[in-house]
């Protein structure tokens, strides 16, 4: 290195991983972007020049989360100096990302506009985020929650290395492997694809026909960049295999693995699947939440590692989530909640305590759970299978989303009197739809309207309903509570499927 930082003197696992692997593979590739290579070494470097930069424990560091070797040196570079990642999307609305970095208690930033920052930083106590050792903060990501607010997952360094450990054995890895980072730099999937990969000597490749819109685009550039792993959300994996299946095409040769995640897969397309010529190709299916850190669950549903089937895939089948990988701990408990326990598990949700108290504790062993809110079933052989949430939130792009901080948020809208946010499938995908019942004085007619511009100043857009209804009254219940799911029956309508999802 030509730096004055040691990287080696980190106390993190998982940077002693990555440096390990810089000392065996110095010249290998570790990032190909747009078809250029950044060694090993060079990435090392750059790493700890940024280290340098930033000091000794500079706290939560925020970055901007965008599909560029940037971003992952500022993940690196971040872990090195003891710092907490932070990644905040340029593309959110200024007071989303503003809530975000206060919620953080944020003291940094690099390429973000640094009067996004509070003055002074704001810094939550509810959480503890001790200083020393594997306890210490690796990264701060966020989660939907009732508030309306940003609700900050802490994820400690023990449990990223726990989690990442596992993922190279489970997924295969070898430094001949060349993995697509396809996932949000937003959301935790992105690291499946980053830190196993560049713990082992495998080549990350960072392209824009990734996110082109355009399948023969997307295949071209697998093929042209011998990509051997895909990790892609379970809804674009669903359009894919429609788009195979209808133009009679293939995934290249290079692949071996493709793993899906975020929401339940189609049994329809599995069936799809399972027709094409794909049976060299591991099909991996798995589970796991933020606050358990990256894939806790997970089972091959087809190819040279699957359980034979008695039957092909049908309408109305379960697809399973899979087994425990090594480092996770599970119960299941009298309602049939999956609760999760380990290494893996986060330290909590930052400023936040009755959040952290009502999804975090520790048994009478002093075993500290996450309660998932997702009810499963184990069959015999030991895999679980999903039953639905015990809560309302529901999976938007494969994302968790609690209907009620979208409601917080429409709910601010002077026009709006009442609202109800639900899950539902619309054309065929998970998408959330609102119901609005407008104030005396407000125009019902462009009531809709108004509030979709309302949320996208103020949200992500995932967090903006693909349906807004104007209705002239809600379900309540016996109690005089909103019934999201009643108000839904009754005020829904029919929309057509897609013809070309």
């Amino acid at each position: 290195m030509t730096n004055n930082r040691n990287i080696n003197g980190a106390t993190s696992d998982l940077i002693d991983a990555f440096t390990e692997t810089v000392r065996r593979y110095p010249e290998r590739p570790a990032i190909v972007h747009q078809g250029q290579d950044i060694s090993y070494r060079q990435l090392h470097e750059s790493a700890g020049s940024l280290a340098d930069r930033i000091g000794t424990a500079p706290g939560v560091v925020a970055v901007p989360a965008v599909h560029t070797p940037d971003t992952v040196v500022g993940l690196l570079g971040i872990l090195a100096a003891g710092g907490a990642y932070c990644p905040v999307d340029p593309a959110f609305p200024r007071q989303r990302q503003q809530d975000m970095l206060a919620a953080a208690g944020c003291r940094t930033t690099l390429g973000l506009d640094p009067e996004l920052v509070p003055d002074p930083p704001e810094l939550p106590r509810s959480v503890e985020t001790p200083e020393d050792g594997s306890e210490r903060p690796a990264y701060l990501l966020f989660t939907s929650g009732s508030t309306g607010q940003p609700k900050p997952v802490v994820t400690p360094r023990r449990a990223i290395s726990a989690a990442v450990d596992s993922l190279r054995t489970l997924f295969g890895l070898t430094p001949e492997d060349r993995v697509l980072q396809f996932a949000s730099l937003n959301w935790d999937t992105c690291f499946e694809e980053i830190l196993p990969t560049l713990t082992t000597g495998a080549a990350l490749v960072l392209d824009r026909e990734a996110h082109s819109g355009s399948f023969p685009r997307f295949l071209r550039m697998i093929g042209r960049e011998r990509v051997t792993v895909l990790d892609l959300p379970t809804a674009f994996w669903h359009e894919l295999v429609l788009h195979l299946a209808e133009e009679g095409a293939a995934l290249p040769g290079c692949v071996r693995l493709v793993v899906i995640g975020g929401e339940a897969a189609n049994p329809a397309r599995l069936g799809d699947w399972a027709a094409l010529d794909t049976g060299r190709i591991r099909l991996l299916n798995t589970y796991g939440s933020t606050e358990t850190t990256l894939i806790t669950h997970a089972v091959d549903l087809h190819g040279p590692l699957a359980a034979a089937r008695d039957r092909p895939w049908a309408p109305g089948d379960r697809v399973p989530i899979g087994r425990a990988l090594p480092h996770v701990r599970e119960r299941i408990d009298e309602r049939g909640e999956l609760l999760i326990g380990g290494p893996a598990v986060a330290l909590g949700y930052l400023g936040l305590p009755e959040a952290t108290e009502a999804r975090f504790g520790a048994d009478a062993e002093g075993v500290r759970w996450f309660r998932t809110g997702d009810r499963v079933s184990r069959a015999p052989d030991g895999v679980l299978t999903h039953q639905g949430r015990l809560d309302g939130e529901f999976k938007v792009r494969g994302i968790r989303v609690d209907p009620a901080e979208v409601e917080a948020h429409i709910g601010g809208h002077p026009g709006v009197h009442a609202v109800a946010v639900t899950g539902a499938t619309v054309a065929g995908r998970s998408a959330l739809v609102a119901y609005v019942v407008p104030r005396a004085a407000a125009a019902a007619g462009t009531l809709d309207a108004e509030v979709r511009a309302y949320l996208r100043d103020r949200v992500p857009g995932h967090l903006v309903p693909s349906r807004i209804t104007v209705v002239p009254e809600l379900v309540l219940t016996a109690s005089g509570k909103v019934d999201r799911a009643a108000s839904h029956r009754r005020h829904s309508v029919p929309v057509p499927a897609a013809t070309n999802p």
